[in-house]
Formats: structure tokens, sequence, C-alpha cells
């Protein structure tokens, strides 16, 4: 049996859903968590290189401002 959400499969089962239908819900809800968790782990991923990136160039746009007299 794949994963499943069990507090949705109950109440769906207790507002009168058939098991089979019940089950297949759950089981798609927890594909869909799972999809969300890795978009997460990617967007912090980006975020971590734009940190790792952009620092530096921040920096050094900084650094040929103030030797042009621009700052």
């Amino acid at each position: 049996m794949a994963l499943q959400l069990g507090a949705l499969r109950d109440a769906l089962l207790s507002a009168g859903a058939p098991a089979e239908k019940a089950d297949k819900a759950a089981e798609e809800i927890a594909g869909y968590d799972r999809d969300i968790a890795v978009i997460k782990w990617m967007v912090g991923g980006l975020y971590a290189l734009l940190i790792t990136i952009g620092t530096p160039s921040i920096w050094l746009l900084l650094r040929v401002a103030a030797k042009v007299g621009a700052l």
C-alpha cells in the first residue's frame, strides 16, 4: 500500500465516502505532499546559490564603483 494521510482517510470515511475512494484520495494527496517537499528543497538551493553568487558580486560592484568615484 502506498503512503497515505491517515487523518484525511478517516475524515473521508466518516463523511460517508467509500473506503476505496478514501484510500485513493489519501494516497494522491500524500503524493502532492512529497512534491511540495521537493519544491521546498529546490527553492532553498536556489536561495543558497543566489547568496553564494550575489554577495561577492555586490562586493565587487561596490569596490569598482568606489575606484571610479561613483560613491
